[in-house]
């Protein structure tokens, strides 16, 4: 009897030393809210930047007399003026190149600065990527693919840029197709390869949800029937 009250003791003392919140319990909600919380802060960041960034461009590239900072009173500042004006002039120059004297002029101004040595390769090829992706009748970058890569049983996530021509598929029997393959996190960069379509796997995501998962590194997966019906759609 003596030992089990010694041993009920000994017990109510070590229970009366735990801490009434754990640390692990602490740190858990901690990273919990972190993973919540930084999606947010990061869009938030960029979109500050980015409103105060043109704010500042456009308001640098008016007379000081009719900057917003003259016309209003003290401490007051109205934000998002650079993202609305940038937007006016994107729409005000897509009118101008529709019609048939904008479209003259800038051709115009494609052979002037096509005529420039060290200009024209990096104009050129800027100008053919966006006019390739422009395109609504194009099928480059909206087809996400497997191929493997670098050796085989290793498959990686590549877009297809396009049936390949000249003088890469006259050399070659098979049917090419040009594919990009990303590299993660940054899907900006990676590398151009040139393989048979039989040798690819052709997925039903979209190039978004592709792109999520090069980014993500794998821990964004789509689903497949929403997949299946952006693709339809």
């Amino acid at each position: 009897m003596l030992k089990k009250k010694a041993d009920n003791k000994e017990q109510n003392k070590i229970e009366e030393k735990k801490p009434l919140i754990s640390f692990s319990f602490v740190r858990t909600n901690i990273m919990a809210g972190l993973f919540v919380s930084l999606p947010v802060l990061v869009t938030y960041f960029l979109l500050k930047t980015l409103v105060v960034g043109l704010d500042s461009w456009l308001i640098s590239a008016i007379p000081l007399k009719y900057q917003p900072v003259s016309l209003l009173p003290d401490g007051v500042h109205i934000y998002g003026l650079g993202l609305f004006g940038g937007l006016v002039i994107l729409f005000i120059a897509g009118l101008f190149a529709r019609n048939f004297f904008g479209k003259k002029l800038l051709g115009w101004w494609d052979y002037i600065i096509s005529s420039i040595p060290g200009v024209n390769s990096i104009y050129s090829a800027t100008k053919q990527i966006v006019d390739t992706v422009s395109q609504s009748n194009s099928k480059s970058f909206r087809e996400v693919v497997l191929v493997e890569y670098p050796r085989k049983g290793i498959w990686c996530i590549a877009f297809v840029t396009g049936t390949t021509k000249g003088e890469v598929q006259n050399l070659i029997e098979d049917d090419m197709v040009s594919i990009f393959l990303p590299t993660t996190p940054n899907p900006t960069s990676g590398f151009l390869l040139f393989v048979p379509r039989k040798d690819l796997q052709t997925l039903n995501m979209t190039v978004d949800q592709g792109i999520k998962m090069v980014i993500s590194a794998g821990i964004v997966t789509p689903d497949i029937i929403k997949a299946k019906k952006a693709i339809k759609k």
